[in-house]
């Protein structure tokens, strides 16, 4: 237990410090969503690049991988949204979410720092994985099954909506690092070393800022009144997702300390953008709510999936 602690105190730690720095006013709102966006465009984006430049593309591509976190993140989706939408009477939109806060995870910001604690540098092999599941298959699936649910989704034809989802997705920064960092590995290009080594420095700058990030964004969120709602997702994200891709390596052969990565990026808390998501269709309080209850639970959850696996 004590080698558990070592791994996921300091992270949590972190977490208390950026909570407090905020609920002290050392920092405003303005300035965390500051630091959260240069985690977003610039820290993680770099890990990425770093991790795909590190070895041959095709030792980073692991198809079993992909295919049993995909299948457990479907699971977790669809096993969630089935329950909100028909047990719940959940909106589409709603019953949506509630598969995304699922089975969607905060790879880059709580996932990533605790993996690398847990195994080293293969953690950024497999966050370079993860997120390409669940920027390309996850993210867009919801975001166009959620549109969908929208009075006025009628307006835009199937296509159209897939259409511009792909193209928003290109546009982000961590999407441009993954098709850059494959199109190096692919040409066998690497970028000089002072090119690198600055890549490198803002990498190293993601683990950390990115915890702090979390911890001063949790700080104000309140949803007692939304517990019905928030439940069934915390479990799902916790719990269901991390046991159903463990179901899914029992029959796919992947490397062990990829099976380790997976798992714990697995019962990491939703991504951090949850809220963000939410607002879109009047949902904001619920996913802000449901946000915090993961991530204080996820303190238990993850404490047990390393204490079993490392």
């Amino acid at each position: 237990m004590l080698a558990v602690m070592t791994i996921t105190a300091p992270i949590f730690v972190l977490l208390g410090v950026g909570f407090l720095a905020s609920k002290r006013a050392l920092l405003s709102r303005q300035q965390v969503q500051g630091l959260g966006h240069f985690v977003i465009t610039f820290a993680l984006p770099a890990l990425i690049l770093k991790a795909l430049l590190d070895k041959p593309l095709q030792e980073i591509f692991d198809l079993n991988y992909l295919l049993a976190y995909g299948l457990a993140s479907l699971g977790a989706f669809w096993l969630i949204f089935l329950y909100a939408r028909f047990v719940r009477r959940d909106s589409l939109a709603g019953s949506t979410l509630s598969g995304l806060g699922s089975s969607m995870s905060n790879s880059g910001f709580i996932g990533y720092p605790i993996v690398v604690m847990a195994i080293g540098p293969s953690a950024a092999l497999g966050l370079a994985l993860c997120m390409l599941v669940e920027n390309l298959l996850m993210l867009p699936m919801a975001l166009a099954m959620a549109e969908m649910g929208e009075q006025n989704a009628g307006q835009k034809s199937l296509v159209r909506l897939l259409r511009d989802i792909f193209y928003g997705l290109l546009k982000k920064p961590l999407i441009i690092a993954m098709l850059l960092g494959a199109a190096l590995s692919l040409l066998g290009v690497r970028p000089p070393a002072f090119i690198m080594k600055a890549v490198d420095m803002l990498a190293s700058a993601s683990a950390p800022m990115a915890i702090f990030v979390i911890g001063a964004s949790l700080q104000g969120f309140q949803g007692r009144q939304l517990l019905p709602d928030i439940l069934p997702v915390t479990a799902g994200k916790l719990l269901l997702h991390p046991v159903l891709l463990l179901l899914c390596f029992a029959f796919l052969p992947v490397d062990p300390l990829l099976k380790v990565a997976g798992v714990l990026f697995a019962c990491a808390p939703m991504l951090s953008i949850f809220p963000i998501v939410g607002q879109r269709f009047g949902l904001e309080a619920r996913c802000a709510a449901t946000l915090v209850a993961t991530t204080v639970c996820s303190f238990v959850t993850i404490s047990f999936f390393v204490w079993v696996l490392v």
